[in-house]
């Protein structure tokens, strides 16, 4: 896969738009975590963890998760589809931004000036990706896969108020026969 091509996004995003009162924090972001953490412990740690320094570098992410999830509760499910994909786009927007600028502070190859944001913004370290890439996958994924679940879940929705109205309808009861007897009783 790209690098930063995920459903992750439009996740929590649609955690927000979903998942009533706190489970709709609390669920997706302490998932996150667990799986960050175990990502980590698993695949990225020598036998130096920190749990301190893991905190500190993954924080940037869960704010802006959390943000989100927030603009998942701000538009609501009863939003078009296509507005809930705008939506979830801008949510990885929000999210390359918070992550990008929280880089630019963290790391020691950006100058701390306009110019050092900006690069964090667009081309990034030299010997790396452009962030660009990273954007654009942010991006793409962010409405791709919000558009995925909105639709999934509005057809559901649908389908289940159409199942719903059939079963609200009262039976239909048999006509009556020309004779007052019910039409079923002719034997």
């Amino acid at each position: 896969m790209p690098h930063n091509f995920s459903a992750v996004y439009a996740i929590m995003f649609c955690a927000g738009l979903y998942l009533p009162g706190w489970g709709g924090w609390t669920i997706p972001l302490v998932l996150m975590v667990v799986i960050d953490l175990l990502i980590t412990l698993v695949f990225y740690s020598s036998g130096d963890f920190s749990l301190w320094q893991f905190a500190v570098g993954m924080a940037p992410n869960y704010l802006a998760y959390a943000g989100l999830i927030g603009l998942g509760r701000f538009f609501g499910e009863k939003r078009p589809w296509w507005m809930l994909v705008i939506g979830g786009m801008f949510g990885a927007l929000l999210f390359y931004i918070v992550t990008n600028t929280a880089a630019w502070l963290q790391l020691d190859g950006y100058a701390k000036t306009l110019a050092g944001w900006l690069q964090a913004l667009t081309i990034g370290l030299p010997g790396l990706p452009s962030t660009w890439e990273f954007f654009r996958n942010t991006l793409i994924s962010g409405g791709l896969f919000t558009g995925l679940f909105v639709v999934a879940m509005k057809l559901t929705e649908a389908a289940e108020e159409s199942e719903e109205e059939k079963e609200a309808e009262p039976a239909e009861e048999p006509a009556p026969a020309a004779d007052g007897e019910p039409a079923d009783s002719k034997s």
